[in-house]
């Protein structure tokens, strides 16, 4: 009887590292682990990459496989900035991807070299969600910590180098710094936030292994490690998605996004223009507020978050942490509409509407942005943690008028870095092994009415709130 094979695929979030351990023939999930992460409060977001390598030492043990896993790979947070001093240790707490402090210095570089020349060299025009503008405000707030930084690492990056010893990082996950595009790392740019091009790691190839686990790490010396990628390139290859399938995304953030024909340039910034972790493109929308900003509006009005009721005419903009789409960082959250009949069931609705309203409304921008139609019947899949919420499927439906598929596999961002972790053992495209998994089967939710009226409602109110919202005076 043939040795059984089994990959550990690993997810560092924001909140928590999971790992899951696959079996690399038939997909089955045979140990899973999971360990929290620490994220600051208060007027930036930050979290010790220290933490993040602990996490993913116990979350590796709890699966069972740590020590006879054939080989491993990391998914993680994108835009996370780590910086290291020439011992590796972290010099500062890694600034988050959902901290908006550096939306000035995302201002500038768009002033300095032009909203569509950067979409066209690097894909996207950076917000302050991005990794460029994150390292000029550490350079332009902390520039005794800057000097003594030695490597800049994104969050996968940090740990897979932890692993092997190896720089390394993927054109994926590069793609969403904001300093690197399909010719590699953009000079210039990095001449604009004064970033060394030495202090960044090689972009390894689709398919490459990173190097093999070295001695004293909490998995089997000797193991190897593919190239890992960020998270939504990872959920992407979980999937085994095909050209032209939409995937809305509910977690801490939400994002829609499909695998493109071609390469997304989109000037106005609403469709990032991301590299998949194959070789294709993986445009994508991406809003800071989703499923922990409507848990705190249910939280605040005492209802348990499936307690909606229909009706009514309030609109919430759910923008807890400021919001990236639209591009308002200084954002907060606004009710508007309140009447004497309004009840917290219709306002607990509303705050769903109002965090899925964006990504729906740029999902037609990500599917033309990729050369998909975005007339097309492709059902939506919904993943994420809110994906099997009754109200998020509902709200879904309702503003999206589209069918919505729910895959059964959980922890897909897990998932894809497993079958990355599994091609470098069988030879196949990652995606290739995900389908063969059956990661994306789950059950189809019938196509309804789409609900033009309160697409309508929020759409106008967002627009008439541009200057409570902190949007240029352009823009309103």
């Amino acid at each position: 009887m043939a040795e059984q094979r089994v990959v550990i695929g690993f997810d560092s979030s924001t909140q928590s590292t999971k790992a899951l351990a696959v079996d690399l023939d038939t997909g089955a999930v045979l140990g899973q682990g999971r360990a929290p992460h620490t994220v600051s409060t208060g007027a930036g977001r930050e979290s010790d990459p220290e933490q993040w390598w602990r996490a993913l030492g116990e979350a590796a043990a709890a699966t069972g496989w740590a020590d006879r896993a054939a080989a491993v790979s990391i998914g993680g947070q994108q835009h996370g900035l780590v910086t290291l001093d020439a011992s590796g240790a972290p010099v500062r707490p890694a600034l988050l991807w959902n901290d908006v402090r550096s939306a000035p210095q995302a201002a500038e570089l768009r002033t300095a070299i032009g909203a569509a020349e950067l979409a066209r060299r690097t894909g996207s025009v950076p917000t302050a969600a991005f990794t460029a503008p994150k390292w000029a405000w550490l350079r332009a707030n902390e520039p005794a910590a800057a000097e003594r930084v030695a490597a800049v690492r994104l969050p996968h990056d940090f740990l897979t180098e932890r692993l092997t010893g190896e720089a390394a990082t993927d054109r994926g996950d590069a793609s969403g710094t904001g300093w690197w595009g399909p010719d590699g790392y953009d000079k210039d740019v990095l001449d604009r936030i004064g970033l060394d091009p030495a202090l960044l790691p090689p972009v390894l190839a689709p398919g490459a292994q990173a190097g093999v686990i070295r001695p004293g790490t909490p998995l089997r010396a000797g193991t190897p490690v593919a190239t890992g990628t960020g998270d939504n390139m990872a959920a992407a290859l979980g999937l085994g998605l095909l050209p032209g399938q939409p995937v809305l995304s509910l977690g801490t953030s939400g994002t829609v996004y499909a695998v493109g024909r071609q390469r997304p340039v989109d000037p106005s910034g609403t469709v990032a223009g991301f590299a998949d972790a194959l070789g294709g493109w993986l445009p994508l929308a991406c809003t800071l507020n989703c499923t922990l900003a409507v848990d705190r509006f249910a939280v605040l009005l005492g209802r348990g978050r499936d307690e909606v009721e229909e009706g009514g005419t309030a609109v919430v903009l759910p923008y807890l942490d400021g919001e990236r789409t639209p591009d308002l960082p200084h954002a907060s959250g606004l009710v508007h509409g309140l009447r004497h009949d309004t009840t917290p069931g219709q306002l607990l609705q509303a705050a769903y509407d109002g965090a899925a309203h964006a990504l729906l409304a740029a999902l037609d921008g990500v599917l033309r942005a990729g050369g998909a139609d975005p007339a097309g019947d492709e059902p939506l899949l919904l993943i994420g943690g809110g994906a099997r919420g009754r109200a998020w499927q509902r709200t879904v439906l309702r503003l999206s008028g589209r069918a919505v598929q729910v895959p059964d596999a959980q922890e897909l961002v897990a998932l894809g870095a497993a079958a990355q972790a599994a091609a470098l053992l069988t030879g196949e495209p990652a995606d290739t092994v995900a389908r063969r998994w059956r990661t994306a089967h789950g059950p189809v939710l019938e196509a309804v009415e789409k609900d033009e009226e309160a697409l309508t409602r929020i759409g106008d109110t967002l627009r008439r709130a541009g200057a409570l919202q902190g949007a240029p005076a352009e823009d309103r």
